[in-house]
């Protein structure tokens, strides 16, 4: 499969600018795009429709969402449902990122409600796991992963396929930090994941491509990308600017 290259626009952009940098980024990728990647743009709910805009007929790109609720409808003032998502033209979208669990409260059980209600509902996920570094230091990393992995994934059905699901891991000390983990790191990491992935869903676990996040930028995105078992790479501040993405993305 194609590296998924990703980029998580967090709470930036109102739609003048990110319907800009969506279209600088396809401009300077336009036949420059490796065959072997995939573009993926997050942005902010306001700028979903303007974004697929731009994106709109450009091969090797496609759009996805930070957030939703996992009902189909109902008095859920303030949220957003997977169709309305579709409706606009998301494929994908985010589960259990760092700052959904630890700044907005949400928990284990909830990531799992989001990943099994988004697959059942059209959407390809991207379940986000990752330690603090007070657990790292206390060498639970194995532990934490394995628990956020079996409640994230409880109620995906064994039939799920690679296209359909991802898993992002994100050392929450890494992120936004400027710290970026070492490759003996992300390769104990993803080795964790990697064998989940396999013990859960068999010969597929070995399809499903994870992704590093976590201060990833265009000096060290050529490196990351070259770990064992590293399938791509979840990109936040990095991917604000469109030069910067392009670089990731071509590293």
């Amino acid at each position: 499969m194609k590296k998924l290259m990703a980029a998580n626009w967090k709470m930036y952009k109102c739609r003048g600018e990110a319907t800009a940098t969506a279209a600088d980024l396809v401009s300077r990728l336009s036949g420059a795009l490796p065959a072997d990647r995939e573009v993926l743009v997050i942005p902010p709910f306001t700028s979903l429709g303007s974004v697929a805009g731009a994106l709109a007929g450009h091969a090797g790109f496609v759009l996805g969402a930070q957030n939703f609720y996992p009902s189909a409808q109902g008095a859920f003032t303030g949220e957003i449902a997977p169709e309305m998502l579709r409706d606009v033209g998301c494929r994908y979208a985010l589960a259990g990122h760092s700052e959904r669990r630890h700044i907005l409260g949400e928990d284990d059980a909830m990531v799992g409600r989001k990943v099994a209600f988004g697959l059942s509902s059209g959407l390809s996920m991207i379940l986000c796991v990752g330690e603090r570094v007070e657990e790292r230091k206390a060498g639970q990393v194995e532990a934490v992963l394995k628990r956020q992995l079996a409640a994230g994934l409880t109620d995906v059905p064994a039939t799920v396929t690679p296209e359909e699901l991802a898993i992002a891991y994100e050392p929450v000390w890494a992120i936004g930090t400027g710290l970026t983990a070492g490759p003996e790191e992300i390769v104990q990491a993803h080795a964790i994941v990697r064998a989940f992935l396999r013990e859960r869903f068999g010969a597929v676990g070995a399809s499903i491509r994870i992704l590093y996040g976590g201060s990833v930028k265009p000096g060290n995105a050529g490196q990351i990308l070259g770990i064992d078992n590293v399938d791509g790479v979840l990109v936040g501040g990095a991917s604000l600017d469109a030069e910067s993405f392009t670089a990731i993305v071509t590293a």
